[in-house]
């Protein structure tokens, strides 16, 4: 089911004067009734999203109210932003925002979702190594919120300038998560080398197969018999909006796409590109594909500390990534072909 464009009540589905639940402040309810009649299904991620901003709230203030030490600096906020773990005194507090972010992502609503992407977001600023891998989170949330780009140009950062040995994570003067409108298009070379970050080659696939999506659906807007009758009657505007409505970002900020007549080249070089990049995550990772077309326990499993091509390794990915594959119409579906056409070679 996609993620609602709106918040909505998640018993009746209305969307206008929405009460907003007091303890996670990411649910909203048509009513009071309605709030009852779905507590038994939030309260469990509702206590545990309340329980964590406490606790957050709490080492927020010990951190801001420190004098300072030899190893923990004052006002740390203002003058360490981007060091933080190097800073030992400030991993209690790091740990509990980690912890709010696990919290938020039980809640299905777009605000929980943008609420997670930007504690992450504010994680990385404040710790630019991002020793608590919540790198592995963001590109997901991006997706979720259907802001392809940005996800694209966060990945593409860090599988490049990330990946640099020269680069110095403590200079907080260097540009740092800066890439801006990258190529979607471009090859998938940065993302199926040797030891990628899975999480973000995952992402990438789901970027593509949005695209190859995104491009079929304009090649049906443009052979529709129906449409080809009424097109010439519409003004171009509309034809516009509609064009834009049906495609992500990334596509309708494409001329060259949004207003071709024949999208067959694009569509076969990204389903070329799509094959690559499932073919990379399965060398990496055996058990990711199968997982996401039947995920179990994994999607619940405690997540520790894994090796490359494990089912941890496995588990921590599904785990970050398996909501946008469901929100997304038809990729899952895409995947499984491919998983069937392995078991039948």
């Amino acid at each position: 089911m996609s993620l609602s464009p709106q918040p909505n009540c998640p018993v009746c589905s209305k969307q206008e004067k929405l009460l907003l639940c007091k303890a996670c402040k990411v649910q909203r309810y048509c009513g009071r009734e309605h709030q009852t009649v779905d507590r038994d299904n939030h309260k469990k991620a509702c206590k545990g999203i309340k329980k964590a901003l406490q606790d957050l709230d709490e080492e927020e203030q010990k951190l801001r109210a420190f004098p300072g030490d030899f190893m923990t600096p004052a006002n740390v906020f203002e003058n360490n932003a981007g060091q933080f773990w190097g800073i030992v005194g400030t991993r209690p507090y790091m740990s509990s925002r980690f912890a709010l972010v696990d919290a938020l992502l039980k809640v299905k609503t777009r605000a929980a979702v943008q609420s997670c992407l930007d504690h992450v977001m504010d994680i990385l600023r404040l710790c630019r190594s991002d020793n608590l891998g919540v790198r592995d989170f963001a590109p997901a949330l991006f997706l979720r919120l259907g802001k392809d780009q940005e996800c694209y140009d966060f990945v593409k950062w860090w599988a490049t300038t990330g990946r640099r040995g020269d680069y110095d994570w403590g200079n907080t003067d260097l540009p740092y998560l800066d890439v801006r409108d990258a190529d979607a298009f471009e090859a998938c070379d940065l993302y199926t080398g040797r030891y990628p970050e899975l999480s973000h080659t995952v992402a990438v696939t789901l970027i593509k197969t949005r695209m190859l999506h995104d491009l079929r659906s304009l090649q049906d807007f443009t052979t529709t018999t129906t449409l080809a009758e009424i097109a010439p009657q519409l003004p171009q505007e509309i034809l516009d909006h509609i064009r834009g409505q049906s495609v992500s970002t990334i596509i309708a900020g494409k001329v060259e796409f949004m207003y071709s007549n024949d999208q067959g080249p694009a569509i076969e070089e990204l389903k070329v590109q799509v094959k690559e990049l499932y073919e990379a995550v399965k060398k990496e990772n055996k058990h990711l594909w199968p997982a996401l077309l039947r995920p179990g326990n994994n999607l619940t499993a405690r997540l520790a500390g894994y090796a490359n091509g494990t089912k941890e390794q496995m588990q921590l990915v599904l785990q970050c990534s398996y909501d946008s594959w469901v929100e997304t119409p038809g990729a899952i579906d895409l995947i499984r072909e491919q998983v069937e056409n392995d078991a039948g070679n």
